[in-house]
């Protein structure tokens, strides 16, 4: 809640909230004041044009989303191969470890999350070449189409 003294209306104190018009007015007055009868309002709208034009002015560009160089390409394909050798060795050396195994459940676990992990990149690459062509404004199943 804010609290306003106008310097032309000394004994009004008027109570505002979000909004164009005035929540309360405590005066000797019986006239409900608006923001419109504020002789600052004009002044104030142009301030904040102002502010806004200065803040658009000094923002930084803005940066595309999704759009990676290749080391961060590369590094996203190697981590996602990583997670999947991991998760499947987590998997494979839990089970062994609950069956007391020989680490049968571990190799067959890794060599799936070996799977996991081409699949994934592979599905990453394919995304990376579909917008690459559609970069270059061709369709990327013309050439199939073609044949």
């Amino acid at each position: 809640m804010l609290s306003i003294s106008y310097r032309y209306l000394p004994h009004c104190r008027i109570r505002l909230t979000r909004g164009a018009r005035v929540s309360s007015v405590r005066a000797t007055t019986e006239r409900e004041f608006t923001l419109e009868d504020d002789p600052h309002t004009a002044r104030l709208k142009t301030l904040e044009d102002r502010i806004a034009a200065a803040k658009k002015a000094n923002a930084p560009p803005e940066r595309a989303d999704e759009n990676y160089s290749m080391a961060n390409t590369a590094w996203r394909m190697v981590i996602e191969l990583v997670a999947g050798l991991g998760i499947g060795f987590g998997i494979g050396y839990g089970l062994d470890v609950l069956f007391g195994t020989i680490p049968i459940f571990m190799l067959v676990f890794m060599g799936l999350g070996l799977a996991a992990g081409v699949k994934t990149m592979m599905r990453t690459a394919k995304e990376l070449q579909d917008k690459a062509i559609s970069a270059a404004g061709t369709d990327p199943d013309a050439e199939d189409k073609g044949n």
